[in-house]
């Protein structure tokens, strides 16, 4: 396993009425962030704000090019971004105790925090159709160029690592700064992940390692 410190390009934030920032996604031109009642919209070049949808956003978010899913207690919403209008609702499979949410292949890839796990669900069913074990607390999960990453934090410490998508098996891991969590966790699809920051409000941009 390859080990290095996360290396910190850019702090967005905190945003004005953001206590938390849960789920994160990137829709190839804002960063979308949920922080309890309302997924918001950060534009990552200005790092401001620019709109907000109110909805349930207790969670991990993703983004399949088109819709927007978000993660709401024990349930996952698909959300048209451009009205805000909630499509289609699909139980979640820890039931209330997921995290992190990514698109990839045609599914859904939930965290579920406590239990160590990540499913890949089914986007229209809820149906359960794999899961990998993990060794830490999950948080965020993100797919690019073929490679799942998720992000882990357990007391006061957290990282993000590449794992084998059959195995579990740690392949990488960027540790982050001590006291620097991980809620949410997205790449832009080049050499950034977009990570939420949990209860300091922030969002951070960390770099993502060259795929060898």
């Amino acid at each position: 396993m390859k080990q290095s410190v996360a290396e910190i390009l850019r702090e967005y934030g905190p945003f004005p009425g953001v206590e938390h920032v849960a789920g994160v996604t990137f829709d190839g031109e804002h960063v979308w962030f949920a922080s309890g009642d309302r997924l918001n919209a950060l534009d990552p070049a200005s790092g401001k704000t620019v709109r907000a949808i109110d909805v349930a956003a207790h969670a991990g978010t993703a983004f399949d090019g088109r819709h927007l899913y978000q993660i709401a207690e024990d349930r996952i919403h698909k959300i048209d971004p451009r009205s805000g209008a909630v499509l289609a609702t699909i139980p979640a499979p820890g039931r209330g105790g997921d995290s992190g949410l990514a698109w990839a292949e045609g599914a859904l890839w939930v965290g579920e925090y406590r239990a160590r796990k990540i499913h890949q669900i089914d986007p229209e069913t809820g149906a359960v159709l794999r899961t990998i074990e993990s060794n830490r607390f999950v948080t965020g999960v993100s797919w690019v160029d073929g490679e799942l990453w998720h992000a882990t934090w357990e007391g006061d410490e957290s990282d993000v690592r590449r794992i084998d998508r059959e195995t579990g098996e740690i392949l990488e891991r960027l540790d982050m700064p001590p006291g620097t969590a991980v809620s949410g966790l997205e790449s832009d699809g080049g050499d950034r992940f977009f990570c939420g920051g949990g209860k300091s409000g922030m969002v951070r941009a960390i770099r993502r390692p060259k795929k060898r």
